[in-house]
């Protein structure tokens, strides 16, 4: 006997439940580079090791994200959501406990990965395509992109603050239990339509989806303007904290950038979820890479100083995550929404191999030449590189049984 649907949800319910377990996952993870320091200084570790072990933990999120994606698109996202939380916990606690590289690589990366997975975007993404009508769709994607902003904003000040009072283990510890959270909030978000484990009825299979997704030139160059967005954010995000630090910057002032970075992405994704709705969405991709490469030149040109660090923080906080709703929705557009989750996953996982050679390379360059410089200067070209190719994507539904190309 299959178990009755969940009632209908509303759209307030689905924006404050995915909202707030948005702003709980993608909070927590954008302060890990306060941690870098911390703990490679305890440790005796090097930087590349902490590195390495953010950059799997980027892998393993984009990879399990794919898997995620099906499963929610199948049995709804609730159970996936419940497993996330638990795996986040776990991670959390194991990035405080661990004493080896390879363990702390497991737990920082794999397990953290694979929580993240379950409990951001690709996930949350895929309840508003089936829950929230077209027209409204792109406005409630940056609603949720903006949450995730708002997550940082509130969350890195949070976090240095744990650290400075009671220590880099303890408050790993603590943040462990409060990711649980998510738990209770999952249950606003059980879909009707997969009471019992039956999704709704689709005209595709996952591998006719994955076919014409795959063949279709448009989704390849929202793949590569993805892989960009990896590499700029999560090197910035990890690296610039330490960067700061060795410019002779206070961790205050790293805190507080990251913080104006969450600030003031809550405006730019709002405000990119809104023109989405009014403008082609490909073009305001194009504008935000460019804009981000823009940013940093300026950056690296002024001199140094918190107020620089501040008016940079903000600029590329307006262009953070504005990537998100616009490239979501664009999929949307182009695919439906029956597979969103799991091609949504797929479009996660380019930008998550780039979010990889990011803190990575910035690790493993910074120990040979002691210096950020060359991946900076990657920053900037790769995003000449993701504005040019974001211009000729095909935003139209895509016509079923044809492979148009590009624009």
């Amino acid at each position: 006997m299959q178990n009755p649907p969940a009632p209908k949800l509303s759209m307030a319910q689905v924006l404050a439940c995915g909202a707030f377990i948005v702003t709980l996952s993608m909070g927590i993870r954008h302060g890990f580079g306060l941690w870098l320091q911390p703990i490679t200084q305890a440790q005796g570790w090097t930087r590349e090791t902490f590195a390495f072990a953010l950059a799997i933990q980027n892998l393993a999120w984009g990879f399990a994200g794919i898997f995620a994606g099906m499963l929610a698109d199948r049995f709804g996202a609730f159970r996936v959501l419940l497993m996330g939380a638990v795996l986040y916990a776990l991670g959390l606690a194991g990035m405080a406990l661990s004493r080896d590289p390879f363990v702390f690589t497991l737990t920082t990366g794999v397990l953290i990965g694979m929580a993240q997975a379950g409990t951001t975007y690709a996930v949350i993404y895929g309840i508003i395509g089936r829950q929230i009508p077209p027209e409204r769709r792109s406005w409630a994607m940056g609603v949720a992109a903006a949450a995730g902003s708002f997550g940082q904003f509130l969350m890195v000040p949070v976090e240095g603050f744990l650290i400075d009072r009671f220590g880099w283990q303890q408050a790993l510890v603590m943040l462990s239990f409060v990711v649980l959270a998510i738990v209770p909030l999952a249950f606003g978000l059980r879909e009707p339509g997969f009471g019992g484990g039956v999704a709704p009825k689709r005209e595709q299979t996952i591998l006719q989806a994955l076919g014409e997704a795959f063949k279709y030139p448009s989704f390849q160059l929202l793949m590569a303007g993805y892989f960009v967005c990896g590499f700029q954010v999560v090197f910035i995000g990890v690296h610039m904290p330490s960067y700061l630090k060795d410019k002779g910057m206070s961790p205050q002032v790293a805190s507080y950038a990251l913080a104006l970075i969450g600030l003031f992405n809550v405006f730019g994704t709002y405000a990119a979820g809104m023109l989405g709705q009014r403008f082609a969405k490909r073009k305001i991709l194009a504008s935000i890479y460019l804009g981000r490469s823009i940013a940093i030149a300026l950056f690296l040109a002024a001199p140094l100083s918190p107020l620089s660090v501040y008016l940079f923080s903000a600029v590329i906080g307006l262009l953070w995550l504005s990537t998100v709703p616009s490239t979501n929705a664009v999929i949307a557009n182009i695919f439906g929404v029956a597979h969103l989750s799991m091609l949504g996953g797929f479009v996660f996982f380019s930008h998550q191999i780039g979010s990889f050679l990011g803190v990575w390379l910035g690790g493993y360059l910074y120990d040979r030449t002691g210096s950020y410089d060359i991946v900076w200067y990657l920053a900037i070209a790769l995003g000449v590189f993701a504005a040019l190719v974001n211009l000729p994507v095909r935003e139209a539904p895509i016509a079923r049984g044809t492979v148009p190309q590009a624009a």
